[in-house]
């Protein structure tokens, strides 16, 4: 029965990092291509030089590729699982502290972290 349970989180826990992968996809590959557009979508001011929020959203593919063998398995890459999700509360931090103008960015972290994390958890139990 634990084996099942254990097999249940780590299932869940697989699909909110594919999840929150397809997340940030959907975010990123607009930033990268027309950076103002996705800005103003989330409240922001449009920008002059566009190259510092494209380039943003290059890297939140780059980190997106890296979650994917947390993914793949939980088990036996943990300490990626466990950076998958420290990574989405350190976004929660910088949007908080930094840019709190950006709420929906810091909710879109919150979620994905705390639901993570929780999932992780139960898995790593005995």
């Amino acid at each position: 029965m634990a084996r099942l349970a254990k097999s249940g989180y780590a299932t869940g826990f697989r699909l909110m990092v594919l999840l929150g992968v397809v997340a940030n996809l959907a975010l990123a590959i607009p930033a990268v291509f027309v950076p103002n557009a996705v800005i103003a979508l989330l409240g922001g001011a449009p920008v002059a030089e566009t190259v510092w929020p494209a380039f943003a959203g290059w890297l939140l593919i780059l980190l997106s590729v890296f979650y994917l063998p947390a993914a793949l398995d939980p088990g036996r890459y943990r300490i990626i699982a466990v950076l998958t999700v420290l990574s989405r509360f350190a976004g929660v931090v910088f949007f908080t502290l930094l840019y709190p103008q950006f709420l929906l960015l810091t909710l879109f972290d919150l979620f994905f972290g705390v639901t993570q994390g929780a999932l992780l958890l139960a898995l790593g139990r005995r």
